[in-house]
């Protein structure tokens, strides 16, 4: 087994900031047993949805359930920089490219409990090719077997195909969205090609929304008072 990554958070955010993590994690809980390997995607890159699935996956340990996080942004994954992890480690793209043999080789305890992480690894020419492959989709549903949920954070699907190859091997999908960056038309366009790929669409989170006057918080949470000028996590809604 691999030894422990330290893994350094500076900011957990204000009250808004974790209560609308800890509403997200109720809601995919709500969403069904079944629904165990949950992607994680947006339209575009830099709307927080790293950030997003990472907080997800820590809330969702922190209430006591057994956690695989997975970077699947092989393209340009943030996590190691974020994060703080320092040292030799390896990752997704060693295990697919067939450098690593073994899915335990790929798999970090962290300094939190119950939460594990696999790492994007290094840099690939072909990550939807790796990731569209029948050995990744083996990798997730081994993993669900020994942990309560695997939360899969994928590239923007606005911009590249990887989330649309990686939904067909996930139980749901949770489009994060930040205000006002993506069209409507945009958004759509991702939802349709996630339902396309057969994974059933679990809700979307609207990100950093204005908690001004006329924002979303400014109306249904003035009586708490100001936290920041920005929310985290702005909302979540349920797709019928």
């Amino acid at each position: 087994m691999n030894d422990k990554l330290t893994l350094h958070i500076q900011d957990e955010g204000d009250f808004f900031y974790r209560e609308a993590i800890k509403k997200l994690r109720a809601n995919v809980q709500f969403s069904g047993k079944k629904n165990k390997i949950i992607m994680i995607t947006s339209v575009f890159s830099g709307e927080g949805k790293s950030e997003v699935s990472f907080h997800l996956a820590l809330e969702m340990a922190n209430a006591g359930k057994r956690v695989l996080y997975v970077d699947a942004d092989i393209r340009k994954s943030v996590f190691l920089e974020r994060y703080g992890v320092v040292g030799e480690v390896v990752g997704l793209s060693e295990f697919l490219s067939g450098q690593i043999d073994r899915v335990d080789q790929i798999i970090y305890p962290t300094s939190f409990d119950n939460l594990s992480v696999i790492l994007a690894g290094h840099f690939a020419p072909n990550p939807a090719e790796m990731l569209g492959d029948e050995q990744f989709s083996t990798l997730l549903r081994m993993e669900s077997q020994r942990y309560d949920y695997v939360f899969v954070d994928t590239p923007p699907l606005g911009q590249v195909i990887d989330a649309a190859l990686v939904g067909q091997y996930c139980d749901g999908a949770v489009l994060v969205l930040e205000s006002g960056a993506a069209s409507r038309q945009a958004a759509q366009r991702v939802k349709d090609q996630i339902e396309k790929s057969g994974c059933r669409i679990l809700g979307a989170v609207l990100n950093r929304v204005s908690r001004g006057g006329d924002g979303y918080y400014g109306s249904k949470y003035g009586k708490y008072g100001k936290y920041g000028k920005y929310s985290k996590y702005g909302s979540y809604s349920k797709y019928e």
